[in-house]
């Protein structure tokens, strides 16, 4: 069976500095698949190129058996940027409403959509004011809600729950872990936190624009013979230096 999204080789640079070297990352249909590192890694960079808002240097990315950059396969990824891509001075649901628009729903689904939406990230009462007067969590859920308005096959939130309170947090993850489990949807989430990471199926650690370590949590916690995540990370790192010749 063929990955929902294959990267090969991929290295990509802004001028003359590289961003990322020979990234390889092939995530299977149904995964909740964590891209972890600080920032600066390269995270938004990866997901950027899969998305096809950023073309490749070398290499090639895959999506849906569709080389990437392509215009169709966009009706089937939703997509949350780091920052908040929002109209301000239109409400909440004005904002929800634009952006169903984009995508082949009738009117009928566009209104089911816009309340599951609203409803998963707890907009539902603020959805009549203007954006403007959100606060900074506030957009990030409401960013949520436009990146699933269009039920897609592929999910790619990047930092999804930054500035979102804990009791939120949870039941954000909840729901990508019922939409994953429930209705087999792709999964690609970028973040920082380790706690985040232990939820993802697979997860795939970057830093300095390569991929140190790849697997499951639990692969790679015995790989390493540590409890943690965090202690991967910094195993895996030490580890790349040394294959560098990085003192």
């Amino acid at each position: 069976m063929n990955p929902t999204i294959k990267v090969e080789k991929v290295s990509k640079s802004f001028g003359k500095m590289p961003v990322l070297k020979d990234v390889n990352l092939t995530i299977e249909k149904g995964q909740l698949f964590g891209l972890i590192g600080p920032s600066g890694a390269g995270k938004t960079t990866v997901v950027k190129m899969i998305v096809g808002m950023e073309k490749v240097d070398t290499g090639s990315i895959h999506v849906l058996n569709e080389k990437m950059p392509k215009l169709a396969i966009l009706q089937k990824i939703g997509y949350m940027a780091q920052s908040d891509a929002l109209y301000v001075e239109l409400t909440g649901e004005e904002n929800l409403k634009f952006f169903a628009s984009l995508f082949r729903l009738n009117k009928k689904e566009q209104k089911r959509r816009i309340s599951y939406a609203a409803d998963l990230v707890n907009l539902t009462p603020d959805l009549k004011k203007r954006v403007s007067a959100y606060s900074g969590g506030m957009k990030r859920r409401l960013s949520l809600a436009i990146a699933l308005i269009q039920d897609p096959k592929l999910l790619i939130l990047d930092e999804p729950t930054v500035g979102i309170d804990p009791e939120l947090k949870l039941s954000i993850w909840n729901e990508l872990l019922r939409l994953k489990n429930q209705e087999g949807k792709t999964i690609i989430v970028t973040t920082h936190v380790m706690d985040e990471a232990e939820r993802c199926d697979v997860v795939a650690m970057v830093r300095d624009g390569r991929i140190l370590a790849s697997g499951t949590p639990s692969e790679l916690k015995n790989f390493y013979h540590v409890s943690s995540l965090d202690e991967v990370f910094l195993k895996a790192g030490v580890k790349q230096h040394a294959n560098l010749g990085v003192n």
